[in-house]
């Protein structure tokens, strides 16, 4: 069976390099950990190493409901605990009275340094404080330069895991049915817009999957997709539940308040 027809043509390289660190950990009876995955990301590592086979993969982004998560690929024997996924938890301490600092800046502020994506987890906001989950091997160098966000002068203080300001959890699971899985059906079931509204905001570049802008109303969505659509707030695609006795898509979302 081809696995790469399961997913789209611009995940092979992706699906290559999990294929590659199943293959280590088989072979070399030791754990790989990967960087922090998107949702996405992480729906794949989970359908192509499988639970059924000698290695066995657990995700953990810092909390249990994190969004971006590092996978930890290990032998079927191997018992994990939270120490095993290396995460820092950061504070970000900066003068509350005369500025306020955003996400894009915070991220913008992390990604200026020189690092990748993956090696930042949530960015978490409640009331005024700000953490950021980050992975260990990576720690030192922002703790050393990271001295500013947006101009705020700022200094991190890094904290145990278990003091991490939890979000309040405004994703409402909704269960709904569409005709297809293409971006522009599902914002529009999604969002309550008509088909035509919603090829209008992708062609104004107002919609991303998994925080890449869509610019084809055609685009297939699937399981683990994020989606987002400005000034409309974000959706997950929690499931795809199967068809209906109508031929429509059952799918199942998390709808961000």
């Amino acid at each position: 069976m081809n696995i790469y027809q399961h997913f789209r043509p611009e995940e092979r390289d992706f699906i290559d390099q999990v294929i590659k660190w199943r293959e280590f950990v088989e072979t070399a009876y030791t754990v790989k950990l990967t960087d922090f995955l998107d949702p996405r990301e992480q729906h794949i590592v989970k359908m192509i190493i499988g639970e059924n086979g000698s290695t066995r993969v657990e995700l953990f982004g810092g909390f249990a409901d994190s969004e971006r998560k590092r996978a930890l690929i290990m032998p079927d024997y191997f018992i994990p605990d939270a120490s095993d996924y290396q995460i820092n938890l950061f504070e970000i301490v900066y003068p509350i009275k005369f500025v306020s600092i955003e996400h894009p800046q915070v991220l913008g502020s992390l990604m200026s340094l020189g690092l990748i994506r993956g090696k930042f987890g949530d960015i978490l906001f409640k009331d005024e404080r700000i953490q950021f989950y980050a992975a260990v091997e990576i720690s030192d160098y922002i703790k050393m330069n990271l001295e500013s966000i947006g101009k705020a002068a700022i200094r991190l203080k890094e904290l145990p895991l278990e003091e991490a300001i939890l979000p309040e959890n405004l994703w409402i699971e909704q269960d709904i049915t569409v005709s297809s899985l293409r971006v522009d059906t599902l914002v529009s079931g999604v969002h309550h817009l008509s088909r035509q509204k919603a090829q209008l905001f992708i062609q104004q570049g107002l919609v991303k999957v998994n925080w890449t802008t869509i610019e084809t109303s055609s685009f297939e969505c699937g399981e683990g997709d994020m989606l987002s659509v400005r000034g409309h707030g974000r959706v997950k695609i929690l499931s795809i539940e199967g068809r209906t006795k109508k031929e429509k898509w059952r799918i199942i979302v998390g709808k961000q308040k």
